[in-house]
């Protein structure tokens, strides 16, 4: 089975950028979107033989999560269960026979961690939520969770020590997320690789230079750890600020469609 994450920044933009070239060469079995800046009547794409499931933010042109499927799931979640959470369209939770797949938007700490005690909340509550899935069966969690987990993640970790995504905080809760009984994919197959980032500043020249960050990830149960067969950066793909993820796992899925 393959799984893409992409935080396309945008859909419409990403869309005049060679969205629907890579969607259709890639070929996955579910394709998965963060930040979509749009409602589901503004989308005028779709692609035959998925089935796409939404999640957009109250506030227009702001945040939102998107899976497009092959597979027609058992169920399907929206947000956490939790009020505080409705408003901005993070998260969608496919539930298949086998596992569940979840995809989130992590809500970003904003400059001088303005927003560090609401992303602190979030933190908690999403793991809390994602360790009560666990316990029916495995999870796959896909998205930008913003956060570079450890100094191999980012290009310059010195100069952003108190910076958004690379505090001390957030990177307690990925290493409390992770202690939980889940695998970063990418660092399980490949824990010593440099230069390995997802994101990229428009600003300075960066993506041309390499000075990025690693925030988007494939974490999976540590049961299903043994059946990764690859995770793969595409940084060759243009279209955001963001580049896709792949996760390659040895998992049939049945469809559940009648």
């Amino acid at each position: 089975m393959k799984l893409i994450s992409w935080n396309v920044n945008g859909l419409r933009a990403c869309l005049v950028k060679g969205f629907e070239v890579f969607f259709k060469d890639v070929d996955a079995d579910m394709f998965c979107i963060q930040e979509t800046k749009m409602q589901p009547e503004q989308s005028e794409i779709k692609f035959e033989g998925y089935t796409e499931y939404w999640n957009s933010a109250v506030k227009k042109g702001y945040s939102g999560t998107l899976i497009y499927s092959r597979i027609e799931p058992l169920s399907v979640a929206y947000n956490l269960g939790l009020e505080k959470h409705n408003d901005e369209g993070r998260s969608i939770t496919l539930e298949f026979d086998e596992f569940y797949l979840v995809t989130a938007y992590t809500p970003n700490a904003q400059h001088e961690l303005a927003r560090i005690d609401y992303r602190m909340e979030w933190e908690d509550d999403f793991r809390t939520y994602l360790l009560e899935l666990e316990l029916k069966k495995p999870v796959i969690l896909c998205g930008d969770l913003n956060v570079a987990h450890n100094e191999i993640d980012l290009k310059n970790p010195k100069s952003n020590a108190k910076s958004a995504g690379f505090s001390i905080q957030e990177r307690g809760k990925m290493t409390e997320l992770l202690s939980s009984g889940f695998v970063d994919s990418y660092r399980y197959l490949y824990p010593e690789t440099t230069g390995a980032y997802t994101w990229w500043s428009y600003m300075f020249k960066a993506r041309q230079n390499n000075a990025g960050w690693r925030i988007d990830y494939f974490i999976v149960s540590d049961k299903l750890k043994d059946k990764i067969s690859d995770s793969i950066i595409h940084n060759e793909v243009m279209g955001s600020d963001h580049c896709p993820v792949e996760l390659d796992i040895a998992i049939e899925v049945k469809n559940n469609k009648m």
